[in-house]
């Protein structure tokens, strides 16, 4: 029933910014915290940045906080992830999540290189 579906990713250089997508559908999204997830090959799965419902609160890990910027828009049901200052370290399938549901994208491929 719960859809996520990620997009934006792709191969891109460092710095600048990129901005990807996860188009939610199948629960009523703005009542839900919804975040963002990375993984790198080898790597653990690691909670990137995370957003409460209807936009209230948000929060960052120490590797991304003031680098990227999680934002939603309810009426589109899309939560949207800001990266800025890219970095190499920051390749990775980035994936969307509904915490309270368990429930997972297939995740877009972030990767930064000169």
């Amino acid at each position: 029933q719960v859809q996520l579906v990620e997009s934006g990713g792709g191969l891109v250089q460092p710095g600048g910014s990129l901005t990807l997508s996860c188009a939610a559908s199948g629960f009523t999204f703005r009542y839900y915290t919804m975040s963002w997830y990375r993984q790198a090959p080898g790597k653990e799965r690691e909670l990137v940045a995370r957003i409460g419902q209807l936009g209230r609160g948000t929060s960052y890990a120490d590797s991304v906080r003031g680098r990227f910027t999680i934002a939603r828009d309810n009426a589109k049901n899309t939560v949207y992830l800001q990266m800025n200052s890219r970095k190499p370290e920051d390749t990775a399938v980035y994936y969307c999540n509904v915490p309270t549901r368990d429930s997972w994208g297939q995740g877009t491929q972030v990767t930064v290189s000169s």
